[in-house]
This record gives structure tokens, sequence and C-alpha cells, in this order.
């Protein structure tokens, strides 16, 4: 179901007065009381180094009176920090901010806590105690080319015999097997670990087909998934179809009418606006994030379709309800052991996350910021809680289970090359899978290529 202009445009305003609560404009003789600002601190992630880091928070309730000052406060000594101590002070814009942590000693323990402050005076959030350790700088990925060549095309063959035309997603199954994406030949492909290329289903062919493998047709698929029964899910981006693959051969569709739009419902009575990447939940549903609407939907295994969090307007807000959060271009999603949701962000260049309780925030990253994690285009994560994240700038990262920040491989310069950390090469990676042994494939999509990397001992 479309929405109409009249809509569009009250949700648009809407999203502007969010965003202007934060700006510092305060409302000056207004009836309401004055209110000290109530807000929530940032996990606190450590950069390789471990002398600096990333925080920050966001304003929880309703403000009465627009935000002069806010930042983090930290200290080694005091367990409820306040801006006496050592603080951040960040540009005030909108209710949600990150902070650049500087000069942490190693091996040391600190707590810190977000705060703000307006005419009623300074609030606090929760308190955060953590310990830097050493720094982990020279733990980088190892990456080598399993598949695929520089040339686009259609073609089954060994290594850097086969062909594929920009590769956009990518899982493994049980046995080890890489099942991708291949986008641009709208066609799903099998990948063996000695890199024996097969097209499972499509030729090449745009369109949408449901029926066995040599009849079945598709339109850009992305992101894909496997269950422990052999069912292949895949986010059918241009058909806005959540499709699925038996391990018999047959391709069906599980949500989506095929038509551009946002429908919560049951089956093809639902819509989507380019579903993109793809996630199991803790209970077996699917997590979509649904790019062209800017929303996380999730989707039965019954094909009944809801919305878990955002709200269809392309922004960047943090909130304790989880439909009242924007999101812009949200590309990727995982779901850790605790059941909490991860999403790529795509153009608000930042990792966020959605508790169960539907709160969300910010792990990493912001609007404004266009270095930390770049443009995360996909994430996953592993049984030890080591979340991976593909900026399709070129690098692949991976934030610890020790909620430290490293980069594994790559840098902010496209091209291809084999080898370790930042003398790899990529070229718009998009997105990335853990297989059994705990190594990862990523869908190097603008060299064509099926890559492998493998992590460094200790991480």
């Amino acid at each position: 179901m479309n929405k109409t202009l009249t809509k569009t445009a009250l949700l648009a305003a809407f999203l502007f007065a969010i965003i202007l609560i934060g700006t510092g404009c305060g409302k000056s003789g207004s009836a309401t009381p004055s209110a000290i600002p109530v807000l929530s601190t940032t996990q606190v992630i450590m950069d390789a180094a471990d002398t600096s880091g990333h925080s920050g928070g966001f304003i929880t309730e309703t403000l009465t009176d627009g935000i002069s000052a806010y930042g983090v406060c930290y200290s080694t000594t005091n367990q409820l920090p306040t801006t006496a101590d050592t603080k951040t002070t960040d540009t005030v814009n909108l209710v949600s901010f990150a902070s650049k942590l500087h000069a942490l000693a190693n091996n040391t323990t600190y707590y810190l806590r977000a705060y703000a402050t307006n005419v009623a005076g300074t609030g606090y959030g929760n308190v955060i105690k953590f310990t830097t350790g050493g720094n982990m700088t020279a733990l980088v990925g190892t990456v080598s080319s399993l598949a695929g060549n520089a040339s686009t095309g259609l073609t089954d063959g060994d290594g850097q015999n086969a062909f594929f035309n920009s590769p956009q997603g990518i899982t493994t199954n049980a046995a080890g097997d890489i099942y991708v994406s291949d986008s641009f030949n709208s066609a799903i492909r099998t990948v063996t670990s000695t890199g024996t290329v097969t097209t499972l289903t499509g030729n090449g062919t745009i369109g949408y087909v449901d029926g066995l493998l040599a009849d079945a047709r598709f339109y850009a698929p992305q992101g894909l998934i496997i269950d422990g029964a052999g069912t292949v899910y895949i986010a059918d981006l241009a058909n806005n179809l959540i499709r699925k693959i038996t391990a018999a051969g047959v391709v069906s569709t599980l949500a989506g009418s095929g038509t551009t739009g946002y429908t919560d419902a049951t089956g093809v009575k639902a819509e989507f606006n380019n579903p993109c990447g793809l996630a199991f939940d803790l209970q077996g549903n699917i997590i979509v994030a649904d790019r062209g609407n800017n929303l996380i939907r999730r989707v039965t295994p019954a094909g009944v379709v809801t919305t878990v969090a955002g709200n269809r307007g392309a922004g960047y807000a943090n909130n304790t309800t989880a439909t009242s959060a924007s999101f812009n271009r949200p590309s990727g999603v995982t779901v850790d052991a605790a059941g909490n949701i991860y999403v790529a962000d795509l153009l608000n260049h930042a990792i966020r996350k959605i508790t169960t309780a539907g709160v969300v925030s910010t792990l990493l990253g912001g609007p404004r910021d266009l270095t930390t994690v770049g443009y995360p285009g996909a994430v996953t994560t592993n049984a030890k809680g080591d979340m991976f994240i593909v900026d399709q700038n070129g690098r692949i990262l991976v934030v610890t289970a020790g909620n430290v920040l490293l980069p594994l491989a790559g840098k902010s310069l496209l091209g291809f090359a084999d080898g370790q950390g930042t003398s790899a090469l990529f070229s718009a990676p998009q997105a990335v899978t853990v297989d059994k042994n705990g190594d990862l494939w990523i869908a190097d999509s603008g060299n064509n290529r099926i890559r492998k990397l493998v992590l460094p001992s200790g991480l």
C-alpha cells in the first residue's frame, strides 16, 4: 500500500520537529517547567591500539528546553563521573550523539557516562565501566581469492575460470558450501570450499517465476541465508520479495506482492521496497533490512510480515520506541545470542542496535562520521560474539566480543589485491558470512570474486 502525499508530508514534518528538539533552540517563555535531560549512554567500543575509543548517548525523554551542551565524561577514580572530570564536548545537533575518546591508558579501568545540559541543569546517563587492554593493531586478516575474475559473465567452473556479475549476497551451509546471490546475473550460485562454481537457479534473465530450479527467475537478488533443513531464503531486491528454495529444489515466494510499497500482512499481501540483508532471529523468524522503506521487518516461517523498527522516513534518530527511530538505507542485519538486532545503516554511516525491548541506539558511527565504519553494507556475527562489518569503501572490520574495533583487511581505496591487512584490496564489497571453521567469505562485487579472510590467531 503506497502512502499518500499528505501522509508523507506530515511524517516529514514530524521528523523535522524531532530533530529540532536537540538543536539547542530552547523554548524561552514556555509555560512548561524546565526539566533536566534524561539520557542513555552508548556502549564503549575501543580502537585497536586501546588508547582511543567510541561512545556517546541519546536523549530518551521529550525535552522541555533545548540542549546547550552534551558529550561523555569519564574518570579512572570517580565511579560517578561528572563534567568536572575528563569530558568530550560534542557539536549539538541531534538528540543522538557520538563521542570520540582520546589519550586513554592501556590496561586501565574507567567509568564513563553521557551527559547533557540545558537551562534546568545537567543530566547524566547510565555509568559504563570498561577496562582497556593492550595494543591489538598487529591482529590482521589474511585475504585470498577463491573464485571469479575481473571480467563479468555467467560461467560455471573452477576458481578464476568461473565468472560472476556483481555478487552481492553470501552465506554458507553446515557442510561449508557457499551460496552466492549473483545479483546482476539474477542467479543463485554455489561454490565449494575448493572453488568449484555451479549455478543453482536463474540463467541471467530478469524475471519473477516460482517453480523448479531450471524455471525460476529473479531480479537482482541480494542477501540470503540458509536454515538447518537446507532451505535458502533470498531477498529478491528488485522484485520486492522474500523467496525461498527448498532442499528439494523448489522455488516459492514466502512474502511480498512484487509491487513496491509498504504493507504489514501475510504472504503475497505484504509489500517491501528493495529488501536487502537477511538474518535469522532466535525464534527462526527472518529479520529483513527493508532498505527502500528505511525499516527493519520480521517475517515468520508462515510468511507473516511485521515492522520491527523504523518509521519509513530517511533520517537518524535513536529512540526507546523502535518504530519512532529513523534509519537511512539500512542494508544489512545480524542477531546476537541475546536476541539483539544490529543494523548496517548505510547512509547514516553507522551500526545501530535494536534491543529485544525495542530500544534503538547507535553502536558505532553516525551521520557526520564517514570514517569509523564508512559505508556499512553488511554485518554478521560468529559463535564467540564477534561482529564483522563490511565497509563498502573497501574494508572488513570486526567488533570483538570484548568491544574492540579492529580493521581486519583492506583500506578506503578500491582495487584488487590478496594479502594481509591493508595490503589486501577490495572493490565495493557487499556481503560477509562466517563458515563452520570461523573463516570469513566475502562477496567482492566490484571485483566479481568470492574472497576468503582467515582471522589472525589471538582473535
